[in-house]
C-alpha cells in the first residue's frame, strides 16, 4: 500500500483521516501545518499528500510549491471548506500550483478514498 502524508490545521480531520486510509492497509503519517508538513515530506517522503489550503504559518498553495520543488512525481490532493464562495477559485488554484486533484470540504469518506485509489493507480 502507499505512504501517506495529511498537512490540516484541523486534528479531527487529521484523525479521521488517518482512520480511514489506515484501515485500507495505509502507512500514514501527519502535520498540523505546512511548515512541519514540508519539513516530514523532505524527511521521510510520500506516495500521496493530503494538505489543506487554509492554514497558519504556510498556505496550502506554498506547501504544494513546496513539495513539487522537492519531488514532481508525487501525487497531491488539496482540501478545502473554507474561503466562502471563493472556495472553488481556491481548489482550482491549487491544480494551478501542481494538485492532482481537490475535493471541497466537509468531504464524504468514500469521496476521499475515491480520490486516493483513482490518485494512486
Amino acid at each position: 500500500m502507499a505512504k501517506i502524508l495529511i498537512i490540516d490545521d484541523e486534528d479531527v480531520l487529521r484523525d479521521s483521516l488517518r482512520e480511514i486510509l489506515e484501515s485500507r492497509g495505509h502507512t500514514v503519517t501527519d502535520a498540523p501545518d505546512g511548515v512541519v508538513g514540508t519539513e516530514r515530506f523532505i524527511t521521510d517522503g510520500a506516495d500521496l499528500v493530503i494538505t489543506d489550503l487554509i492554514m497558519p504559518l504556510m498556505d496550502g498553495l506554498e506547501t504544494i510549491r513546496n513539495i513539487r520543488r522537492e519531488k514532481t512525481n508525487v501525487k497531491i490532493l488539496a482540501l478545502s471548506g473554507r474561503g466562502g464562495v471563493h472556495v472553488n477559485m481556491n481548489l482550482e488554484r491549487a491544480k494551478n500550483f501542481g494538485a492532482d486533484a481537490a475535493l471541497q470540504k466537509p468531504c464524504d469518506p468514500g469521496e476521499v478514498l475515491d480520490a486516493v485509489d483513482a490518485l494512486l493507480a
